[in-house]
């Protein structure tokens, strides 16, 4: 299975786990992690949620063949159903990167309440340069946690950017040596899950709620332009030169 969920006391562990591709994103993995979200929504034992990937690689963002092949249609498609998900989320989500996390693998971050990061953690949002726009809610999203001039930066470049300084613009809130990351994510997770869990939902509540409704809103925009962006000459030539390697 590519997506591996494993639990330990009240903290899920939800890895991306398809490291011969750089993990990267399928369909049936966007299905799998929403059923990993949904199903501890509903676990009353379950009170965090780690997303993680492998030592040196989060994940490369979508796997492009299967993006072609597969591409979403509208905003019941697995890839929008997996970004509600985490938007509807009442628990605490604690993501840990590690190597790099490509695209939604950036944007998700937006949607997490603590992200740790090491200090090989590499950021990158290439939809422009894949004839795409952002996605996620980043357009509302990244530029209230980042600054605009940071999030235009970010977002119409598509260059990468290191965890200093993902750090410096308060997309995650620690940065720890490769060595180091694994164990502050389990401390820090741990904590959480010891906490009382209704003011934990209730916090979340009050941090996340006030926004919900624009933060749909974003994601639907976005995505309406995103599914029409696949079939513009631009992004079916910048598809093709990427899986040509040209």
């Amino acid at each position: 299975m590519a997506i591996s969920v494993r639990d330990e006391g009240a903290v899920r562990f939800v890895r991306i786990d398809r490291p011969e591709k750089k993990n990267a994103l399928t369909l049936a993995m966007y299905e799998a992690l929403t059923d990993a979200l949904k199903g501890a929504q509903t676990n009353e034992a379950c009170r965090v949620v780690v997303l993680e990937g492998h030592p040196g690689v989060f994940t490369a963002g979508n796997d492009i063949g299967d993006f072609m092949q597969n591409p979403p249609t509208g905003q019941d498609s697995a890839v929008f159903r997996f970004l509600l998900a985490l938007v509807d989320f009442e628990k605490p989500i604690v993501a840990a990167i590690d190597g790099p996390a490509v695209g939604v693998g950036t944007t998700l971050l937006l949607h997490c309440d603590i992200v740790l990061a090491s200090s090989r953690a590499k950021f990158s949002m290439p939809f422009v340069n894949l004839g795409l726009v952002p996605e996620g809610a980043s357009s509302l999203l990244l530029p209230q946690i980042a600054g605009r001039a940071t999030a235009n930066y970010w977002l119409l470049t598509g260059e990468p950017f290191d965890a200093e300084s993902a750090l410096r613009a308060g997309l995650v809130s620690h940065v720890f040596a490769p060595e180091a990351l694994e164990a502050n994510v389990r401390r820090i997770a741990e904590g959480l899950a010891k906490k009382p869990a209704e003011a934990l939902r209730l916090s979340k509540q009050l941090l996340r709620g006030p926004q919900r409704a624009a933060v749909r809103e974003a994601l639907a925009r976005e995505g309406e332009l995103f599914i029409a962006r696949l079939s513009a000459p631009e992004t079916i030539e910048a598809f093709t030169a990427f899986m040509t390697r040209r």
